[in-house]
């Protein structure tokens, strides 16, 4: 792996620069915007606070890594953590000098921000357990790793339109949107991958193209190069609104989007020595005992298990964070892999082990409807238009007291904009925040969707269902939950037959 801390050494007086005046109000919040993005950074709403995107490959959190957050937090005061859809940490309400000493201390410890926003290669996703589930073909862990150094080369080197998502996916969940994202990779049983492309969500949102078939995993740099290459030769730089990968598909068409790519691919084969090599994800700790949890995840290592936990609204605090790091220190091989749904799962653990960190955990989600995820919100987010982390909690607390068995309400998800950041499009219940107009004036609201999926094989963009207030919105829930539970069912299962019964029930809520 290059040195990229050294690569990227000389640009940290720029942005202490460039921070520096955008403190002083010489600079406006879509300029700073411009220039702070590619290093991870943006200005939280009312321009007095930063937050810091650390990029972590796959979502990995070695305890080194963990040391230095821990470290960070203590350091600096940091009072806010949230866990992304995208498996990267952000740190919030940063001072200006905080911000800028936090980038190169990451830098230096082998956490790069550059490029966790703007028009920029993004953190590369993959399924969470990939290397220890037994849900998988097979491991992909080293080639993640490899599609996340072969990026950081184009933090510097190509202009894109707009952002680019790649991701890995192992396992049927499709956790990380393989099938819908920039560009995804989707593991076979034969080792090899289909490639998809110009997918997306947010506005017009897009299922991926399949551009291949059963790809030799020694291969992968060379779609990624093709990918970068179609994007940056037929991607919109006039229009910012147009300017994603999904938007090749209205340009160019499917089938001329999938032939612009195989031509640049082309182009790359004999341009470049891309293929790889890497060495497979080895796990050496030999387990013993067993554990019986609905938490204790057992791995394809005998005898070792994944612990999950999911702080409600991905937001840990920064005294778990420290209890956590103590407790997994004298642990062999533990390793933190962040999931694309606001939670994390400790590897490798032995049943004592993960005894431990069940207790240490137990103030998490405690059903499927708790795992819910919202994004950071607009009290914090400059584009957002509603506050989806109060949300959540508000529901969450409004369904505690009646004890619903797990599975009779679904995982939801709460975007405060358009921008789908929590993929409200892809979620049973999708909430999207909104403004309902009402004979006392204008409302915050909620668009409400419904049957989405993101299942391998069944992906659904949500259809609509009705806008709702925002204060109806735990009521809704409430209500639903008690119908369900009423007729002996799961959601999924009373969904199939009571579609419209749905459809009835939130209306009496929209008005």
């Amino acid at each position: 792996m290059k040195d990229y801390a050294k690569e990227f050494q000389k640009e940290i007086e720029e942005f202490r620069d460039v921070t520096d005046k955008f403190y002083k109000k010489e600079l406006s919040v879509a300029e700073y915007k411009h220039f702070s993005g590619a290093f991870g950074s943006y200005a939280q709403r009312g321009g007095e606070q930063s937050m810091l995107r650390l990029r972590l490959g796959g979502g990995r959190v070695s305890k080194d890594s963990l040391r230095f957050i821990t470290e960070s937090i203590k350091k600096y005061g940091i009072d806010r953590i949230h866990l992304t859809t995208c498996q990267t940490v952000q740190l919030h309400n940063l001072t200006k000098d905080t911000v800028c000493s936090l980038i190169e201390e990451a830098w230096q410890h082998g956490i790069f921000t550059r490029g966790g926003g703007g028009d920029y290669p993004r953190n590369v996703m993959m399924s969470p357990l990939s290397g220890v589930t037994t849900d998988e073909p097979f491991d992909m862990t080293g080639y993640v790793s490899a599609a996340a150094d072969y990026l950081l080369g184009f933090i510097d080197k190509v202009k894109l339109p707009r952002k680019l998502k790649v991701c890995f996916c192992s396992t049927p969940d499709n956790a990380p949107h393989a099938t819908f994202r920039d560009l995804g990779f989707v593991a076979n049983e034969d080792h090899t991958f289909d490639v998809y492309a110009a997918g997306g969500l947010g506005n017009n949102p897009k299922m991926g193209v399949c551009v291949a078939n059963h790809i030799a995993p020694d291969m992968i740099l060379y779609y990624i190069k093709a990918m970068v290459d179609t994007f940056t030769a037929y991607g919109n730089y006039e229009n910012r609104g147009r300017a994603r990968t999904r938007y090749l598909q209205d340009t160019l068409g499917a089938e001329g989007f999938r032939q612009a790519f195989d031509e640049k691919l082309k182009s790359a084969l004999p341009a470049e020595d891309l293929k790889i090599s890497v060495t497979p994800f080895t796990v050496t700790k030999k387990g013993d005992g067993s554990i019986s949890h609905p938490r204790a995840i057992a791995q394809k290592q005998p005898g070792l298990y994944a612990v999950s936990y999911h702080p409600v609204g991905g937001n840990p605090t920064p005294e778990f964070l420290q209890k956590l790091y103590d407790a997994i220190l004298p642990m062999e091989e533990i390793e933190i892999r962040l999931s694309p749904d606001e939670g994390m799962y400790l590897i490798n653990c032995t049943a004592k082990e993960a005894e431990t960190l069940l207790a240490l955990t137990d103030d998490g989600a405690e059903t499927l409807f708790e795992t819910s995820t919202a994004c950071i919100g607009n009290h914090i987010c400059q584009q957002g238009v509603r506050d989806s982390q109060t949300l959540l909690k508000a529901c969450v607390d409004a369904v505690r007291p009646y004890q619903f068995a797990d599975g009779v309400l679904p995982k939801i998800r709460i975007s405060g904009c358009p921008s789908s950041c929590s993929a409200h499009q892809i979620s049973p219940l999708g909430f999207r925040g909104a403004v309902k107009q009402s004979p006392e004036g204008p409302k915050a609201a909620y668009a409400v969707f419904e049957s989405g999926c993101d299942t391998l094989g069944e992906e659904a963009f949500g259809a609509d269902l009705c806008v709702m207030t925002e204060e109806n919105i735990p009521k809704f829930l409430v209500e639903l939950g008690q119908t369900i539970e009423n007729a002996g069912m799961t959601y999924d299962a009373w969904i199939r037959e009571h579609r419209e019964n749905l459809r009835e029930l939130a209306e009496t809520y929209a008005k």
